[in-house]
């Protein structure tokens, strides 16, 4: 890549983390969105969210080599170790090295508030400039900078930083050029001492970390193809966890725009209900078993805190749902699309499918041996009182998952989730030897699911509809055979996933739907619709068809393998926030229901 304000506003940026932070760096070395301490706190490095021209503002760590003139970027393999090599124009070149300390260690996971970078010389006689600039409130102003002795301090808004290096530390404040001879470590994290140099530290964590994550990444099944987008997913998925709670965010990012100019602006720094079934369905598959536990704990400590009160469509990392959206105007915008939002109102808002979300990634707990912790009769009992809600929600009107905020209907979408959680109550009351409330909730499923059927169908179109009485299409429905209301080679199904491509694919690529919102006429595809159209493609029998637009997905990842919420069909860009857990779990749940198996693949 050549050196250019571009690079300060796309999505050709790794991420690197250890389940408690994370870092967006781009392609020039320079991290460009950091959360610290957490995933959801005041972001400390905000560049991906300042117009190009902005430069000079505070919130990014960036090491530039001068006359660059191209670079290069990769992961170590199975690691979440990033590793960006920059080229000036004479012949010199240096490596950045980048990673967030994550192993086992006396018995506990230890993963810090720390960033550490290794910038080496490769050759020649490169110079370079060590620019640290953190931001506070939201880009609002520089963090306070005091020298030490041996290190830089940083006071922000929720923490003090801590810089240790081998570097001067003249040349860091000033920004100064300095030639690089050596090997220079700079070690980003909490206001501690550090005990040992800097290279010790690093080094000491790198080899860890690095083994850890290829620990991990021996650990999961894969499928024969596709293998390594399977691993690098499965990483990036880990890297969206917040392991204290057992969180997953449905992004690492706010407000980047899901089109241009289109205020489809937001805040994915939280975790929705509505994408834990397919979350689970991902680790499920890969066999990451300790991940979706602590998953499933959040997501059950949600459904118990909540009593006998209704689900909120989305949480905090910490479980807390009460997310007051503000406009955060110290920030242009991504590319300068303002506006930028922290915080995310859809919580206030009311969405019927969380049930059979909640419901249906919590049969999980109920019938899967491998976890240590099964479920109980108590959290049955809690889940019950979530399918009471269901039987009641289920032909109300909702804003849906797509979190229409001008209108409300009977989406059909939340009706088969409502369905689903009590349909799979029953069988988990089966499976606990509950034979009444077995009975209970299959009645109460078999009463919901002839209605939904009835109500939802349009038989002009011979399709199930976006919501009762409607005649528009909503991709959500091509996963009516996942759900297990209707078979794979139900007519009606087979008709509604024909109905849907004709209305809703664009080339390639899957919109969500196509009727005007609040927002006007959606502009860009929504990567996760298009996985669920490869997946019922597959389940109809048009196999071929379905491998080819997976592997046009595969394609379109960025050049680190990942993915965001958003594609422009026209175009291929990437939009919306990143990396995007529904994209990640669409790639690994899309390759093993398509993979060639392995006793087949020689």
């Amino acid at each position: 890549m050549t050196k250019g304000d571009e690079s300060l506003t796309n999505l050709d940026v790794g991420v690197i983390g250890n389940c408690q932070v994370a870092s967006l760096i781009d392609a020039d070395a320079t991290m460009v969105w950091t959360c610290l301490p957490q995933l959801d706190s005041d972001p400390v490095f905000c560049r991906l969210l300042r117009a190009a021209g902005e430069e000079g503002l505070p919130g990014y760590f960036g090491i530039e080599l001068v006359d660059q003139e191209r670079s290069e970027q990769e992961y170590l393999v199975n690691t979440a170790v990033l590793v960006t090599t920059l080229y000036d124009r004479h012949g010199g070149a240096i490596r950045v090295t980048d990673f967030a300390p994550r192993y086992h260690y006396v018995g506990r996971m230890f993963a810090p508030m720390m960033l550490l970078r290794r910038v080496e010389p490769v050759s020649g006689s490169p110079r370079i400039r060590i620019r640290l600039r953190p931001a506070r409130d939201y880009g609002a102003a520089a963090c306070d900078v005091a020298k030490g002795s041996n290190h830089i301090s940083y006071r922000c808004s929720d923490t003090v930083l801590r810089l240790t290096t081998n570097a001067s530390l003249t040349h860091v404040i000033e920004e100064a050029t300095f030639l690089l001879d050596r090997q220079v470590f700079l070690v980003l994290g909490p206001d501690e001492t550090i005990a040992e140099s800097p290279g010790d530290t690093f080094y000491q964590h790198y080899r860890a970390t690095k083994q850890y994550w290829q620990d991990f990444s021996r650990s999961l099944s894969i499928p024969f193809e596709w293998q390594e987008a399977v691993i690098r997913a499965a990483i990036t998925l880990k890297l969206c966890t917040f392991e204290d709670t057992g969180a997953v965010v449905a992004a690492l990012t706010t407000s980047v725009p899901e089109a241009a100019n289109s205020g489809r602006n937001w805040d994915y720094r939280f975790c929705w209900l509505r994408d834990s079934y397919f979350v689970v369905q991902a680790l499920n598959r890969l066999g990451a078993t300790k991940t979706m536990q602590q998953y499933l704990r959040y997501i059950m400590n949600i459904a118990a805190d909540a009593g006998d009160e209704e689900l909120k469509p989305l949480y905090g990392i910490s479980g807390r749902s009460n997310m007051e959206e503000v406009i955060v105007e110290s920030l242009s915008g991504y590319q300068g699309m303002p506006p930028v939002r922290r915080g995310n109102q859809a919580y206030e808002q009311k969405q019927h499918d969380v049930y059979g979300a909640t419901v249906l990634a919590s049969t999980q707990l109920f019938f899967d041996t491998r976890l240590i912790e099964a479920g109980t009769d108590a959290e049955f009992r809690r889940l019950e009182v979530l399918g009471e809600w269901a039987k009641r929600k289920y032909d109300q009107p909702d804003a849906g998952l797509w979190e229409y905020r001008g209108r409300a209907r009977v989406h059909t979408f939340s009706s088969v989730m409502c369905w689903a959680a009590c349909d799979r109550l029953a069988k988990i009351a089966e499976r606990l030897g509950h034979a009444d409330r077995a009975a209970y909730w299959r009645d109460a499923a078999g009463g919901m699911r002839e209605h939904i059927l009835k109500a939802a169908w349009d038989d002009r179109q011979k399709a199930y509809t976006e919501s009762f009485g409607r005649p528009e299409m909503d991709a959500s429905l091509l996963t009516m055979h996942q759900l297990g209301i209707l078979e794979a080679d139900d007519p009606r199904f087979v008709s509604t996933v024909e109905c849907i491509g004709k209305h809703l694919l664009r080339g390639k690529y899957m919109f969500r739907y196509v009727a005007a919102d609040d927002f006007g006429e959606p502009e860009n595809a929504f990567n996760i619709c298009t996985f669920w159209y490869i997946d019922a493609l597959a389940s109809i029998g048009r196999l071929d068809e379905a491998r080819e637009l997976f592997e046009n997905m595969l394609a379109m990842r960025n050049p680190l393998g990942l993915l965001s919420e958003d594609i422009d069909p026209r175009t291929g860009a990437l939009w919306g926030n990143f990396p995007q857990t529904y994209s990640m779990a669409g790639i690994i749940n899309a390759a093993v229901r398509l993979s060639r198996p392995w006793e087949h693949a020689w």
